[in-house]
């Protein structure tokens, strides 16, 4: 899976640890991940990722120097905040870490287009999934994985995610 972090430019030492493990749990499971490719929990995230061997993928608001030192493959846009769409549109699954205004656009349209997002202590919306730490957000991607590989009807796999909502609670 392409897995999206979003999360605020700048963060806590706490918040750093915290998507620093994420990294390190999306590339340990040989995903790729992808985020907006700039400091806070995006570069924590991205140096999770390389210290587990990943790819992290930054899709950046201007140019490609803007990226930050972890980042593998920085995509400059010259976009700003537009960006968000792209970053959603890539990724199979979006998490979500503590941020501001940026963090609940990219998680409102991660719903909008149907796509899972986990919420590790950041924004309270409908139709995402809440975890309380790095292993339960762990648990939950590979419920969204396995979900996503099995062959289904497309709306039987929105039914599916559902369920993996109701077990989670």
């Amino acid at each position: 899976m392409q897995i999206a972090v979003v999360g605020g430019g700048a963060c806590s030492p706490e918040v750093r640890d915290i998507a620093r493990r994420i990294g390190q749990i999306i590339a340990s499971h040989g995903h790729v991940l992808i985020c907006g490719g700039l400091g806070g929990v995006m570069e924590a995230a991205c140096c999770g990722a390389r210290d587990a061997g990943g790819l992290a993928v930054g899709i950046l608001p201007g140019e490609r120097e803007e990226a930050n030192c972890c980042v593998d493959v920085g995509i400059a846009t010259g976009m700003g905040h537009a960006r968000n769409v792209i970053i959603v549109n890539s990724a199979d699954l979006v998490i979500a870490l503590p941020g501001e205004l940026g963090t609940l656009s990219e998680m409102a349209l991660a719903v909008k287009m149907k796509k899972p997002v986990i919420s590790l202590s950041s924004w309270e919306i409908c139709g995402a999934f809440q975890a309380k730490d790095p292993e339960e957000v762990e648990q939950l991607m590979e419920k969204i994985d396995s979900c996503q590989r099995e062959p289904v009807q497309r709306d039987s796999g929105q039914e599916d995610l559902r369920q993996i909502g109701q077990e989670a609670q």
